[in-house]
């Protein structure tokens, strides 16, 4: 008998290392596999048992509860604890999985279960093909940056193609620092042969024949997952000089960054490698020209490089045919905050977020109604309920002055302040800008005291809170400093209620 629980970081903050204990004491002669999470967060720690119908779902599990769960043997179907199939419930029978088909599914550092279960089999078409062609197939894909600029994948790698130089790099950017977001964690601990395989792809696409994941220390598991996966993939000729026995080389090296969120930008990032204080470089050039060491350089984050596995295996036409207008393919929602079904769900893009919000996630946990959604981490705007049909979109978010970012989502109920989460923007931004220009370093914090003036009603300040928003929008080097004014200004705009004070004396 075949028993699957999660040991993603989420499963584990709920205490499914105490359940796995209790279930080897209870049942010492099953085979209890060790899973990445299928992202049913308020299912954790989420037991799954192997029968002839399929994987059958039992959850949420507490050591607690396991004697009592396995007191006449293994449970079944017939059991009063068993939600059913785990497919067929109905969180993961409305996602389109494709990048995390496998996370769930498989031990995450079986590499015989990651080719059985389809890996693998979009890096040996890539080893058959050219550079051209295969930048041109993940062009023709619509693959857009899943990390946050949506900057078509395709063109980007052509770019560093085309660039002559004795070397070129894969930077894997794995510094997910927003909050709400925790799609490129859930891949890494879960599927981490996929990951390497769309960075050993990217590699033979530009000619590139090293790569670097660049991991946040507060990731401790998704670190210990990678450095295996590599060390096995290495072993087993996924790595090394030739990938495959294909003559094509390309070697992966983990870094772990010491926890600055301005290292999320890539220029940052670079700099961070490099052995350098994070700060921002000034563009141009651009990396895919003169990147790491000054070497052109492909930087996509975890998804992005995730994605690509599936679109060489299945083809640029297959992925681009879920979607809506220029986002094409499939996103990882990250539903966060005060919702009642929190997790990861991935679909197309397209899905409102009155479905979103309401009808995947349940709408609020605490009972309370939806006051407003912040998509896109601590630098996005805050939707109000009146723009909740908005498609999930790069150029219909844009349309509405927010952005997707990471896409990361983040409920709050009636009961949140606008003013003060205007006001932890700009903190925000103050703490972690990196210094390198006024604009975000000087600008931040003059902010957060503007938004103080206006919590005590002085007149005038609105309109100065404002123009400091337009200066930082356009004359930050980044995105931490360009983007803040987002949630700022959506705050302002949708909720002046909360500013209403500051209105009447202004």
């Amino acid at each position: 008998m075949r028993l699957y629980l999660s040991q993603d970081a989420a499963a584990k903050a709920l205490g499914a290392e105490a359940t796995a204990a209790a279930i080897r004491a209870a049942a010492p002669g099953v085979d209890l596999v060790r899973t990445g999470a299928r992202g049913m967060v308020w299912l954790e720690p989420l037991l799954e048992v192997e029968a002839p119908e399929g994987r059958l779902a039992f959850g949420p599990v507490t050591a607690a509860e396991v004697p009592d769960l396995f007191a006449e043997g293994v449970p079944g179907a017939s059991h009063p604890r068993c939600l059913g199939p785990t497919e067929a419930l109905p969180w993961m029978k409305r996602q389109t999985r494709l990048t995390f088909a496998r996370c769930g599914v498989i031990d995450p550092l079986d590499l015989a279960a990651y080719e059985a279960h389809g890996g693998l089999a979009g890096l040996r078409r890539a080893l058959g093909m050219t550079p051209e062609a295969i930048c041109a197939e993940v062009t023709e894909s619509g693959l857009r940056g899943r990390g946050g600029a949506g900057f078509p994948t395709g063109i980007k790698w052509n770019t560093v193609r085309q660039t002559h130089a004795d070397r070129k790099y894969i930077v894997c950017n794995a510094d997910e620092g927003d909050s709400g977001t925790f799609a490129d964690r859930m891949l890494m601990e879960g599927d981490p042969f996929c990951l390497i395989e769309g960075m050993a792809i990217a590699g033979r696409a530009v000619g590139a024949d090293r790569g670097f994941v660049y991991l946040r220390s507060e990731y401790p598991d998704a670190i210990r997952v990678m450095q295996v996966a590599v060390d096995r993939a290495r072993a087993a000729g996924l790595l090394g000089p030739s990938l495959l026995g294909s003559g094509q080389a390309f070697e992966i090296e983990i870094r772990v960054g010491a926890g600055a969120y301005v290292c999320g930008e890539e220029t940052s990032l670079l700099n961070s490698l490099e052995g350098k204080r994070p700060v921002v470089r000034a563009k141009p050039p651009l990396p895919a020209l003169q990147g790491l060491f000054g070497r052109p350089t492909v930087v996509n984050n975890v998804i992005s490089l995730a994605s690509v596995p599936v679109i060489l295996a299945g083809g640029a036409t297959f992925y681009a045919g879920f979607g809506l207008g220029r986002s094409r393919g499939t996103v990882p929602l990250q539903i966060a905050g005060n919702v009642k079904f929190g997790g990861l769900f991935e679909a197309a893009f397209g899905l409102s977020l009155f479905e979103i919000i309401d009808d995947i996630g349940g709408g609020t946990a605490s009972g309370r109604p939806v006051k407003a959604v912040q998509v896109g981490g601590p630098l996005g705007a805050y939707f109000p309920r009146d723009l909740f049909d908005t498609p999930f979109g790069y150029e219909e978010f844009a349309g509405q002055e927010g952005l997707i970012g990471h896409a990361g989502i983040v409920v709050f109920d009636d009961t949140v302040d606008m003013l003060a989460q205007a006001r932890f923007a700009m903190e925000f931004c103050a703490v972690e800008s990196c210094g390198k220009c006024t604009p975000c370093r000087i600008g931040s914090v003059r902010g957060v005291e503007v938004v103080d003036r206006i919590a005590r009603g002085e007149p005038g300040q609105i309109a100065l809170l404002r123009d400091l928003c337009e200066t930082m929008k356009f004359g930050s080097l980044c995105a931490l400093g360009g983007f803040t004014p987002y949630p700022v200004l959506s705050a302002l705009t949708h909720f002046p209620e909360d500013f209403d004070r500051a209105r009447r004396a202004a």
